[in-house]
């Protein structure tokens, strides 16, 4: 299974490393140049909204499902269809509370019908997002690292002919990105359905209201889990979108940081995605999972240590090599969330881990108190702060919460604390920090600077055995 594991991971990484930077950092944020802060912080804060009760059209069915048919693979052909057709019921009630929560803070005719639109892309991923469940829980990681990379994919190139073409002969505008986002989740769901027949059989008409009901019932922990997380991931742009006069210009600065957080942070999700279903069948044959808890650990978190530090060393840097304006607020903005990194890579370790051991109870009241933590942090430090403000909310909210559930895994699972192993995370960091000062000292121009500390980090990884040859070629043995 560690072979599996291994393969799957390297496949779907290296399709993401591909396509996904290359979408966020090529395309969208050239969008935004194209548009300007005002109204690409406009959209960003109507997408943030479209998630915050995205949790309506899940109901923590994605989850659950993994973990199910990790620990049942046969239950897939009986429960498929009737599970994708719950969905469509799910999207009416997510629509019409959406919709009403819109128009109740303030949102009115163009954004309300670029609401409308955003909500039908949530639906569209959602259904993608359960096809990858049953394609991680069945370990289909090869089939899951091309669905998972499809949809940007085809935005690149949607896009591209939009931005560097005349074929459609006006302005680019902001709708056009938002209606690209639609055909390219409609393709990709379609492509995923057939992908999934041979394992699901025949999708039916089927709806049973007491399989529903059970369903729900079961999944809800999950469902309230990742609402809470949702809120207060997601809620710090709406805030300063809400709260300030400049509130647009205020979320398209944030989104200048948000956007490279969410070029790396994608890679931590897809090896959560991956560790859900290897923890759920670990737990349920009774395998060694610290095994790979440490190896998630090791990889996940070591890399996210070298990328955090090299980039708040580097925040001003980065962010001029995109945008042809940046302002200090807007780099220490990026700093803070970009340092926010390693406590997600954290959660996205110990959490699932959580999670696949059935531990919602705990989980949810520590996001529950996440959520409470972070509003407050939002309403004290954005408005002496703006964008800033809420970037510093974000790496407090996270780093608490990360600690939490390192806290509770240790605790509640049966694993055991390896010193040794956090220990070298700990020195990875003081050589990273050392070799900015070096750097400084030195007076070496900031890229070459820039790229030093970043090798010399990747070079104390493989000195500390953090990350490991072995484990490399077994990848690209695997692959």
């Amino acid at each position: 299974m560690q072979r599996s594991f291994l393969s799957g991971l390297f496949l779907i990484l290296l399709l993401n490393l591909l396509v996904k930077p290359f979408f966020i950092l090529g395309i969208d944020a050239e969008v935004q140049n194209r548009v300007g802060e005002a109204v690409y912080g406009n959209y960003f804060s109507l997408l943030n909204f479209s998630l915050l009760l995205n949790i309506l059209l899940d109901l923590g069915i994605t989850n659950y499902n993994t973990r199910n048919i990790a620990q049942h693979p046969h239950l897939i052909s009986k429960n498929f269809s009737k599970i994708l057709w719950l969905r469509f019921s799910l999207f009416i009630l997510y629509a019409v509370f959406t919709l009403v929560s819109g128009i109740f803070v303030g949102y009115s005719g163009d954004e309300v019908y670029l609401l409308s639109i955003l909500m039908i892309n949530q639906f569209l991923i959602a259904i993608i997002q359960f096809c990858r469940s049953n394609f991680g829980g069945l370990h289909l990681f090869r089939s899951d690292a091309v669905v998972s990379v499809m949809d940007r994919l085809l935005l690149i190139v949607f896009c591209a002919v939009m931005l560097w073409t005349n074929l459609l002969g006006s302005e680019f505008n902001i709708a056009w990105f938002v209606y690209a986002q639609t055909l390219a989740y409609l393709l990709t769901a379609l492509f995923a359905l057939i992908m999934l027949r041979k394992e699901a059989g025949a999708i039916k008409l089927n709806f049973k209201r007491n399989f529903s009901v059970v369903l729900l019932k079961n999944s809800f922990p999950y469902a309230l889990l990742i609402f809470l997380m949702m809120l207060y991931n997601r809620l710090d742009s709406v805030m300063l979108e809400r709260l300030l006069p400049d509130g647009d210009v205020q979320a398209g600065i944030y989104a200048q940081g948000f956007r490279y957080l969410d070029a790396v942070n994608m890679f931590a999700l897809l090896f959560a995605g991956m560790l859900l279903p290897v923890f759920a069948r670990q737990l349920k044959i009774n395998g060694d999972v610290m095994l790979y808890v440490n190896l998630a650990v090791r990889l996940l978190l070591g890399m996210s240590i070298v990328a955090g530090m090299t980039a708040f060393f580097f925040q001003k840097e980065l962010l001029e090599l995109r945008y042809p304006e940046v302002s200090d607020v807007s780099a220490r903005s990026f700093g803070y969330l970009i340092l926010s990194f390693i406590p997600v890579s954290m959660t996205y370790i110990y959490g699932t881990l959580l999670t696949a051991s059935g531990k919602l109870k705990q989980l949810n009241a520590m996001a529950f108190n996440g959520l409470i933590l972070n509003v407050l942090l939002n309403l004290l430090l954005i408005p002496a702060y703006k964008a800033e403000g809420a970037a510093m909310a974000t790496l407090i909210t996270q780093g608490v919460t990360a600690v939490i559930q390192v806290v509770l895994a240790y605790r509640l699972v049966n694993i055991r604390f390896n010193v040794r192993l956090f220990a070298g995370l700990f020195l990875l960091g003081v050589i990273l920090t050392a070799s900015f000062y070096f750097t400084q000292v030195q007076k070496i121009d900031s890229m070459k600077a820039l790229l030093l500390v970043f090798m010399a980090g990747l070079a104390a990884a493989f000195m500390l055995r953090l990350l490991r040859f072995s484990d490399l070629k077994e990848m690209l043995r695997q692959k």
